[in-house]
């Protein structure tokens, strides 16, 4: 099914599960006081405890939990234009355990510390066995998560499956290694996905499935088997991830998902329920995860563009006809840029005469949506660009938050996922299948790839490149290849644009920030305000 992860009110939850509570309960207790002791003795706080551990997923803007723009805006691919989240650390190379960004260690660590009060003390909580099998599932996934994300961040990490108090002594713990946290996740999810449903219907709706465990899986075991956690290019750990990302795929032949397949690829990332959706975390207009159309619509709709799309994102769309913009063949024609490009391309990006909210953009100089215009001029992206991935254009940005999801796992990834675990494995007829039945979508409907060998990684990269812009992936997946020393040392490119008497643009491009990434910037350093409290916490390499 199609799923979605509402973000919790704590207070609103806590009531709306009262009416479940035995009356002396009620009696005894002020109505908005519950105790730890309250909870582990009534499922259904139990139950609301759960939900809002979901925030342990990652989301929009975020400081706690690195989000998915955070990430865009610090790969090649995007831009900052107010540093938020201290993305320029990583940009200019000077990240140190002192100067961090997008450090999510002690979010991950309260989480997991959370996750493991839970195990310690569901086993003393009466109620429906069913319903607490079902949480058990639920917070094995949000733990292999957080510890998921945090060796993709750090590498091997502590695994702590206990949940310390103020009279612990013995808290100082070494990293385990990779190979270990991997294997942990991997039991955990092994776990998860025998105890969860494969769908929900009604309120539940939107909880943990075994599609996405599953979906996490497929990941994790991707990114082991990916050259920066598998140098010795060890086949056996590409088994293991083609094997976890057909499980997804095999689960979805049952009719659990499909690829989305509308006329319009941007309805992905706008409709709360289409059939490519495994996991998501609902926005609902009013919390603070709600900002992602003020952060990326351009300044002429009242938008602050925060995020926005770097010239060589635009540049990495194909045209149409599948052929890149530097094959002097492709028929690219440099006085009109935006002209027959990967249809994926307009769904994703607003550029220069782009229809939105009922105008065409104007991002020339002295354009509405321009450095120069009379609207909120501060406000103009500084790179020509602004996303229209997840740009909802009926949301009146001076009155209405976002409500859309933020897509956490897709069908999409999972195909993807398979086609270059299949290329490492050789097996190269089934990686273009699968590559090529996400070129061949109705909304998309690229011509199919038909290469082989180093083309034909490259091909599976560039598509993971522009399906996945946005969405939290590049940061990941050039560090996972490492190719990161060539795509994040090239300067962030932007344009300017003129408008001639004649109604026709000159393009200009040039280097709106110079970027540097250094070999240690492959992981993050692990903080040193929790090697001053952790004396056996090693610190990564060259930092």
């Amino acid at each position: 099914m199609k799923n979605k992860i509402y973000t919790i009110v704590l207070a609103l939850s806590f009531l709306a599960g009262l009416s479940a509570c035995e009356k002396d309960f009620l009696d005894r207790k002020p109505l908005d006081t519950y105790s730890e002791l309250d909870v582990w003795t009534d499922i259904n706080l139990v139950q609301t405890y759960v939900n809002s551990k979901y925030r342990a997923f990652p989301h929009v803007y975020n400081w706690d939990v690195a989000s998915g723009t955070g990430l865009s805006a610090a790969a090649d691919e995007g831009y900052s234009k107010f540093n938020y989240e201290n993305v320029f650390s990583w940009n200019k190379g000077t990240i140190t355990p002192d100067n961090l960004s997008m450090d999510s260690w002690s979010t991950n660590y309260g989480y997991i510390r959370d996750c493991n009060t839970f195990f310690e003390k569901i086993g003393g909580v009466s109620g429906d066995e069913n319903l607490k099998k079902r949480l058990i599932g639920e917070m094995k996934m949000i733990r292999a998560w957080c510890y998921f994300d945090l060796v993709t961040r750090f590498g091997g990490v502590p695994i702590i499956t206990k949940s310390y108090t103020l009279t612990d002594t013995a808290y100082m713990v070494k990293r385990n290694t990779y190979a270990e946290c991997m294997n942990f996740i991997t039991t955990e999810l092994n776990e998860t996905i025998a105890l969860l449903p494969e769908s929900y219907s009604g309120i539940d709706e939107g909880r943990i499935t075994k599609g996405a465990a599953l979906a996490l899986k497929s990941r994790a075991l991707l990114y082991a088997a990916s050259p920066l956690n598998n140098p010795s290019n060890d086949k056996a750990k590409w088994q293991a991830a083609a094997d976890a990302a057909k499980a997804v795929i095999d689960l979805a032949a049952q009719g659990e998902y499909q690829l989305y397949q509308g006329n319009d690829y941007k309805q992905i990332f706008l409709q709360k329920f289409n059939s490519e959706i495994i996991l998501s975390f609902g926005m609902n207009g009013t919390n603070w995860e709600s900002v992602l159309d003020i952060f990326i619509c351009p300044n002429g709709y009242h938008g602050w563009s925060v995020y926005a799309p770097s010239q060589n994102l635009v540049d990495a769309f194909q045209m149409s006809n599948g052929k890149s913009i530097t094959d002097p063949t492709s028929g690219y024609n440099p006085s009109k840029p935006y002209e027959n490009r990967d249809p994926r391309f307009y769904a994703s990006v607003l550029y220069n005469g782009a229809d939105f909210k009922g105008r065409k953009a104007e991002y020339f100089k002295g354009g509405m949506d321009s450095p120069q215009s009379p609207v909120e001029n501060w406000n103009a992206t500084l790179t020509g660009y602004n996303w229209r991935k997840y740009a909802d254009e009926s949301n009146d940005l001076n009155t209405t938050g976002s409500s859309q999801n933020w897509i956490i796992f897709r069908l999409t990834e999972m195909y993807l996922n398979y086609a270059e675990a299949q290329v490492e494995l050789g097996n190269e007829a089934e990686a273009l299948q699968y590559l090529n039945l996400v070129r061949n979508r109705n909304s998309v409907k690229m011509p199919a790839v038909a290469a082989t060998g180093d083309a034909l990684q490259e091909a599976i990269q560039l598509e993971r490149e522009i399906e996945f812009c946005f969405e939290g992936h590049r940061f990941f997946d050039v560090r996972r290849w490492k190719i990161a020393m060539q795509t994040e040392n090239k300067p962030l490119r932007a344009v300017n644009i003129t408008k001639n008497t004649d109604g026709t643009f000159n393009y200009e491009y040039y280097t709106l920030q110079q970027r540097t990434f250094k070999e240690a910037n492959y992981l993050f350093p692990i903080p040193q305000y929790e090697r001053e409290k952790n004396k056996l916490l090693t610190q990564n390499p060259l930092y």
